[in-house]
């Protein structure tokens, strides 16, 4: 094992960065020097402060609720004027700086803050080596407040500006989001190894601090990584990686772009890629996108505009939503496409665009000077050959010059385990018990990889049915008996996205608005829907909005929950005015034995209905339960709390 040391003293300090300057010319750079102490180098203030002090607290901002410090000498005097002093602050009362959230230097009389430096929150129990390319942070801590930190791997005796920034355990190149706790595992990059490297850190690029590292020893006896590395090289003279399972090559020729997406995806998923809906940040309502895919040996690429977050949907006589260009009164594809492949696991298209006149007004123009805000994508299609919810996505902003100097390369090659393990759902989940005849049915969230999508096999359109709280469960009825639905889909048309009245349906991906007349009549609805005189139908079953939302911003890990209970911990319920409406439904004996509950406006939304004489085996709703393995430690290092470090 490898011992944890504060640092070099006599050398270097932890970093934490400079003071923040308000008033009074208050000035200084603030190392942690052990897990009690804080040094501030250079430190300069003008004493002419009416109650000044070094004061500390746990609250998100410095406030008056906090304590104060003594200063260099111990004592809890009002401050003295300070000329490019180092002035070392113990925390009082056996405090640690895992305690605090940030240090001032505050008037209390005035209740005013003169300056301040934030501690990060960074730590975890160890760092394990897994093999020459596989690196994993014991659970790991990190509070996520700043959109320039990444992990990062170098060379040298302690992290640098001049580090490789690294995927994080997603395989996103962004800012890292929040850690409570989790055990993260990080794959170095292309035909990177830890032969190659001296250190890991956690490292914030635009104050260049380490919130956090380890060094890696030389001649680890450590076995040799059985990632499969695959080298796919470009003819185009730019590329950026834009995932670690995804990338883009391109290069402006005459009047004309040509682009090639690269991607490690599922043979039924698609990648989309495009200009930003803003002009000032990455945004995806908005947005003008070309979508490949490869549908059986055929490449495709089409050219799409998103003015909503959910597929395509035709609603009071309008079309929203992801739509082909030619679905919202564009030219049907502005892209040609060029080559297509499939191999070893790569989906790879190349296609072309002119760069100004696409004859479609819709399209936006991709500029030839200057930096350009993009979005990017990759899903699952369903069986109409429609994007559905992402599998990956953009974080953040990402921002590009298409017209730069040729021959910028930034990407590596893909590198794929050679034996990698479907991850399980959460289901089947199941309401089997005789006793119920009441179910409330909402909206939700679909639940990443372990959830709708795992649960049913269908891609999820972004939106699902909960049922008494169970995302989309197997229902068990039984025959000639009633039961109650309670509907809380949203009844409002004009907002598309959460507009879903309830039907129950032998078909089993639903959204009866969506099928022509001649499609329906091999679909038989059974509850739900009325027909007029003329045969049109008409959604009967459209209550109020409730809908079961994320709890934070950072949705992309939902498939880090072991279990559904989990994820639905992390969940909240959000209702609109207005009242739920009533569906009541008795199958009786002509009913077939399978049916599904459905979306009238969307598809693939709800799941199975079985219809049974009698309910046997009954148990109470119920979700699977996974047991964890453990795993044996290489070597083990030690991020401390709240302060960043580095190993000896």
């Amino acid at each position: 094992s490898i011992n944890f040391s504060i640092g070099r003293r006599s050398l270097y300090w932890t970093t934490l960065g400079k003071l923040n300057t308000y008033a009074n010319q208050v000035t200084g750079q603030v190392y942690a020097v052990d897990e009690y102490t804080l040094l501030i180098r250079d430190f300069f203030y003008d004493g002419l402060g009416q109650d000044t002090f070094f004061w500390a607290g746990s609250t998100v901002r410095p406030s008056n609720i906090g304590f104060i410090v003594p200063d260099e000498e111990g004592r809890t005097n009002r401050l003295q004027r300070y000329v490019n002093a180092d002035v070392t602050l113990k925390l009082p009362d056996n405090r640690k700086l895992e305690s605090i959230k940030w240090l001032a230097v505050w008037d209390l009389r005035e209740n005013k803050n003169l300056a301040d430096v934030y501690i990060p929150e960074v730590k975890s129990d160890g760092v394990m080596v897994m093999d020459s390319k596989t690196i994993t942070i014991l659970n790991l801590f990190y509070d996520g407040n700043d959109t320039a930190v990444f992990f990062s791997v170098g060379i040298g005796p302690q992290p640098t500006p001049h580090g490789t920034k690294i995927p994080d355990e997603r395989g996103y190149l962004n800012a890292l989001t929040p850690y409570t706790g989790k055990d993260v595992t990080v794959i170095l990059p292309g035909k990177m190894t830890v032969d190659d490297i001296d250190w890991l850190s956690i490292y914030n690029f635009r104050t260049s601090e380490n919130y956090g590292s380890t060094v890696i020893p030389d001649r680890l006896n450590i076995p040799p990584s059985l990632i499969h590395i695959i080298e796919r090289e470009s003819p185009l003279p730019n590329c950026e990686q834009l995932h670690r399972d995804l990338r883009m090559s391109w290069e402006i020729f005459g009047p004309a772009i040509t682009f090639e997406l690269s991607g490690q995806i599922g043979e039924d998923e698609y990648m989309a890629m495009g200009i930003s809906g803003s002009e000032t940040s990455s945004q995806m309502i908005g947005a003008d996108v070309a979508v490949a895919y490869m549908d059986g040996l055929l490449g495709t690429t089409a050219d799409y505009n998103i003015s909503g977050k959910f597929p395509c949907t035709n609603v009071l006589g309008r079309n929203a939503g992801v739509c082909s260009d030619d679905k919202v009164g564009g030219v049907p594809n502005g892209y040609q496409i060029h080559t297509y492949v499939r191999n070893e696991g790569i989906t790879t298209i190349t296609f072309r665009r002119n760069l100004l006149n696409t004859e479609d007004s819709g399209d936006k123009v991709f500029k030839q000077e200057g930096d350009t805000y993009f979005v990017w994508a990759v899903g699952k299609y369903n069986s109409y050959k429609e994007p559905t919810y992402h599998r990956l996505v953009l974080r953040g902003d990402l921002k590009l010059n298409l017209g730069r100097k040729p021959g910028e390369k930034n990407c590596e090659p893909f590198i794929r385990p050679k034996t990698k393990s479907a991850e399980k759902s959460w289901g089947p989940l199941r309401i089997r018990d005789p006793q119920v005849t009441t179910f409330t049915v909402r909206v939700g969230v679909p639940g990443g990889i372990k959830g709708y999508s795992g649960i049913t096999g269908h891609s999820s359109p972004g939106v699902a049915w909960y049922v008494n709280g169970l995302l989309s469960p197997e229902l068990y009825l039984r025959r000639n008996r009633r039961y109650t639905f309670v509907i809380e889909g949203g009844n409002d048309p004009n907002n598309a996205r959460f507009y879903h009245p309830f039907y129950i349906t032998d078909d089993s991906h639903g959204g009866y608005a969506k099928y022509t007349e001649e499609e329906r009549k091999n679909k038989k609805v059974y509850a739900g829907v009325e027909f007029d005189r003329r045969g049109r139908p008409h959604p009967s079953a459209a209550g109020r909005l409730c809908a079961w939302v994320h709890n934070t911003s950072h949705r992309y890990s939902v498939d880090d929950y072991p279990t559904y209970p989990k994820f639905r911990k992390s969940l909240k319920l959000q209702c609109s005015e207005g009242e739920p409406t009533i569906l009541y439904w008795t199958p009786n004996a002509s009913v077939p034995e399978l049916l599904y509950y459905q979306s009238y406006s969307q598809r693939d939304m709800g799941w199975k209905i079985f219809i049974v004489d009698e309910i046997i085996n009954a148990a109470p709703s119920s979700v699977p339960i996974y047991w964890a393995t453990s795993v044996v430690c290489v070597f083990i290092a030690f991020f401390y709390s709240k302060t960043s470090r580095t190993f000896s």
